[in-house]
């Protein structure tokens, strides 16, 4: 039978602070620090080019577009369907992105993690890799959750990747699910962490980020990086 008297916890929204991010409650006080993130060079589009949601997100451009991003998400979390969290890099104190945890289900013990974006300074740099740790620890170990959901466009074969890296299992295809922000339907593409998994998934992260601390070490003092690093960037 399902015990209720944990269930204001997955509606909680604490901050989780790990060696290289901090997720604390996005607020409209981010804004600014929101559109620094997103850049503002052409090659900054691709960090909002697979963000889709329901009616679909355009990057920022203004101070303005910023708030109103924050104000969807807050009204998102206001009706109980999204968690969202601003990504804060620890070092700098500087706003780097956003995750949320999604679609909370207390009674099935499940719930996504998405709406995730990073400023292209902070990619390949562990944070997103951290965050991701730090959330699904809360979520298997403090919620006892059974089951976490991951979604991504069939196209951002990038992120399929990275979620794979995650230790995810890609459980199909939703035909047809969202439309993007040009109007065209989106196929989304759904992967899952069970509980079962957790314990490899875990060790795999920790040893991932060990190896990413490692390497950004060796580069800031200007010796040969062991090889490529990567982040889940959907």
């Amino acid at each position: 039978m399902h015990d209720m008297k944990n269930d204001h916890l997955w509606y909680a929204l604490p901050v989780l602070t790990g060696r290289h991010v901090r997720l604390e409650p996005l607020a409209v006080e981010h804004a600014p620090g929101y559109l620094a993130a997103v850049g503002h060079d052409a090659a900054d589009d691709e960090v909002f080019r697979w963000q889709s949601p329901p009616g679909g997100l355009a990057r920022p451009v203004t101070l303005d577009d910023a708030t109103g991003h924050i104000t969807a998400a807050l009204a998102a979390r206001a009706r109980g369907g999204r968690l969202p969290y601003a990504q804060i890099d620890v070092a700098t104190g500087e706003f780097a992105g956003t995750t949320s945890f999604s679609d909370p289900e207390p009674g099935l013990r499940s719930l996504s993690i998405g709406y995730t974006w990073l400023g292209r300074r902070w990619w390949g740099t562990g944070l997103n890799v951290e965050a991701k740790l730090l959330m699904m620890a809360y979520a298997f170990e403090t919620l006892a959750a059974v089951r976490i959901a991951f979604v991504t466009d069939i196209l951002n074969l990038r992120a399929q990747a990275a979620i794979e890296r995650l230790g995810a299992a890609r459980e199909g295809v939703l035909r047809k699910h969202r439309r993007r922000g040009d109007g065209t339907w989106r196929d989304t593409v759904l992967y899952a962490v069970v509980d079962d998994d957790w314990p490899t998934v875990r060790s795999t992260l920790h040893n991932r980020l060990a190896a990413m601390t490692a390497q950004a070490g060796r580069s800031a003092v200007g010796l040969p990086q062991a090889g490529p690093t990567d982040a889940f960037r959907a």
